[in-house]
């Protein structure tokens, strides 16, 4: 997915956790590269990858209260596809950094959760 020397993070720039989500990166790897939730993969393929990396339900990477996920999307189930459509169209109900090294993913639910990438 990512090249083994670096470290890809996906997170919300107005969170100050994920800042120092991004700051512990920093701190243990030279490369890194951060991009806003807004600018989150592009299509449904990196979203499938992304999610088998993380071994998590697309579900699972959603803010459950987030307004918009308790109008639209509580107590309905999706296809995959569906799932993948709705996180690339609605980043914003990504509850936490998704940070990606090489073929393992982590949700970076608190800071210190980027050290598992570290262990590869």
């Amino acid at each position: 997915m990512t090249n083994f020397r670096e470290i890809l993070i996906y997170y919300n720039k107005e969170s100050s956790s994920d800042r120092k989500t991004v700051a512990y990166a920093q701190s243990v790897m030279r490369h890194i590269k951060t991009y806003t939730f807004r600018k989150s993969p592009a299509n449904n393929t990196k979203w499938c990858k992304i999610i088998t990396a993380l071994d998590l339900h697309p579900k699972e990477l959603m803010n459950k209260a987030h307004p918009y996920y308790q109008a639209n999307i509580r107590g309905r189930e999706f296809q995959d596809e569906d799932w993948y459509n709705v996180l690339r169209l609605n980043p914003d109900l990504i509850k936490a950094p998704i940070a990606i090294r090489g073929h393992k993913a982590v949700l970076c639910l608190r800071p210190k959760d980027i050290y598992r990438l570290t262990q590869i």
